[in-house]
């Protein structure tokens, strides 16, 4: 069961197996059916959590009631709403399983203890939020200043596999275009055969 999340581990640091077994036992496995929420809005997020198999969504409501997608998440990822659970306010986001999902999951107290007990940790965690600014930060470049048809291309390139996992609605909606213009770049790029 810790295989992954271990290899995922290593590829920052090194630990012992002694190591790893208290890491081991501070995770907690969840299983969730599709349609159920992990997170949802005005709750503390109390979590961050590892998805061994499935996929989920991370997403606010605008002001005109549609949801804004700001993440998905598939296996060998991390999930949480990290202000919320870093400075443990409610959330303005909701987090939901698009596919029947198992997850190992640690608490605040949990990681915390784990940043004293096994100082690499710290290095794990803080690498594993810099690439995840890095991936925010050239996401907000490239919404404003690349076409949606680039969005969509760069978006089919990083993450080959959430196409054929997630409804075209919703890949426009994390694209920041509506459906029709998703359905559009879709069939001038099968006319090039670019895809």
């Amino acid at each position: 069961m810790f295989q992954e999340i271990d290899k995922h581990l290593t590829r920052c640091s090194s630990f012992t197996e002694d190591q790893l077994e208290l890491f081991h036992s501070r995770l907690k496995t969840k299983n969730i059916h599709k349609k159920m929420f992990l997170l949802r809005q005005g709750e503390i997020c109390k979590f961050e959590a590892y998805i061994v198999k499935g996929c989920v969504k991370k997403y606010y409501i605008d002001d005109n009631g549609d949801e804004v997608i700001l993440q998905f998440a598939v296996e060998d990822w991390w999930i949480s709403d990290i202000g919320s659970f870093s400075e443990q306010k409610p959330s303005n986001l909701f987090i939901e399983a698009l596919e029947d999902t198992e997850l190992l999951v640690i608490d605040y107290e949990s990681k915390e203890h784990l940043y004293h007990a096994i100082p690499q940790m710290e290095r794990v965690f803080r690498l594993m939020l810099q690439r995840s600014y890095v991936v925010l930060e050239s996401r907000l470049y490239a919404t404003v200043s690349h076409t949606a048809e680039a969005r969509y291309l760069d978006f089919i390139k990083r993450y080959p596999s959430i196409p054929q996992r997630v409804p075209q609605l919703q890949i426009a909606s994390y694209l920041g275009i509506t459906p029709e213009s998703l359905s559009r770049i879709r069939s001038n790029l099968h006319k090039k055969k670019v895809i």
